[in-house]
């Protein structure tokens, strides 16, 4: 109820006489009016938020009359120019190539939770006695159209039972607490994506590589065939950082001494070869720039 209402009706309260007399219908008009209870009419933005709509060719007086802006002749003035129009000739992004725009050091990792690896293996198309590798995975048909690796996830670890030992290119921190947990083991290993189409075909192997000291809890059927040709490993400082880290289960893991850490840049301190600065005395110094 409005306000100006309410205080017609408290009036009307204390000024009706005991006799029982109507009250004059101009009574609430003795007071004086109050605001109303709704401002959503009178709701405005500041006058800096917004601006007017320029109005074009309205004479020259707006700023913007005659030529609209546009200038005197030519294609700007009389219509619209296509982005990257250069007059007719070659387009730059023909001559020049387009750069940028691009993340040159991203890798396309194809996902891989436990709870598909776990129904595949209550499917009997897997068999978590034997290592899971890129191959088993894409012979099952667990995965495919893999790239530049496989990147194993953790969605769907409470259905995980059975104890696996996985071979992949990267893995998170759940998948990993949630296989150990359940007595398995990861390893992350660097792969290519030729050497994972050698790999997919039986050409290249898919464990082991020159660098490589990786060392399984099940037994490894030894394979009578030969490779003919081998798994590379990483030469950017990236990939050797990532796989020499046991946090990640590296491969590379192996070539770190207790407490060393990973990072190739960085040196943790107390390790490596010291070298002692030699001290030289300013006699001895100004004695060799003496010129007789």
């Amino acid at each position: 109820m409005p306000p100006n209402i309410i205080r017609a009706t408290q009036a009307s309260k204390i000024l009706t006489p005991t006799s029982g007399r109507n009250i004059p219908l101009y009574l609430p008009f003795l007071y004086p009016q109050q605001r109303s209870a709704s401002i959503l009419s009178s709701l405005s933005d500041n006058p800096t938020a917004y601006h007017r709509k320029i109005r074009r060719g309205r004479g020259p007086s707006s700023g913007k009359g005659k030529t609209s802006g546009r200038g005197h002749k030519g294609q700007k003035q009389h219509g619209k120019v296509p982005r990257g129009f250069n007059g007719g000739q070659t387009r730059d992004e023909v001559v020049h190539g387009v750069r940028g725009f691009e993340n040159q050091f991203s890798v396309d990792m194809k996902p891989l939770n436990l709870e598909k690896i776990q129904s595949w293996v209550d499917q009997g198309r897997l068999n978590p006695a034997k290592p899971i590798t890129i191959r088993e995975l894409a012979k099952s048909r667990c995965i495919s159209q893999v790239k530049d690796g496989v990147m194993l996830l953790g969605k769907g670890s409470e259905k995980l039972t059975s104890p696996l030992h996985v071979i992949a290119s990267r893995a998170s921190v759940s998948a990993i607490a949630a296989i150990e947990a359940a007595g398995g083991s990861v390893t992350t290993r660097y792969y290519t994506p030729a050497s994972i189409d050698r790999i997919i075909k039986g050409r290249t192997n898919p464990i082991h590589s020159m660098q490589s000291q990786i060392s399984l809890p099940v037994e490894v059927p030894q394979e009578q065939k030969e490779y003919p040709i081998r798994l590379p490993d990483p030469t950017g400082r990236k990939d050797i950082e990532y796989y020499r880290d046991p946090a990640h289960r590296g491969y590379l893991s192996h070539q770190l001494e207790e407490g060393q850490g990973p990072s190739l840049f960085f040196k943790t301190p107390g390790f490596g070869t010291q070298v002692a600065r030699k001290t030289r005395s300013k006699a001895a110094s100004a004695a060799e720039n003496r010129i007789w």
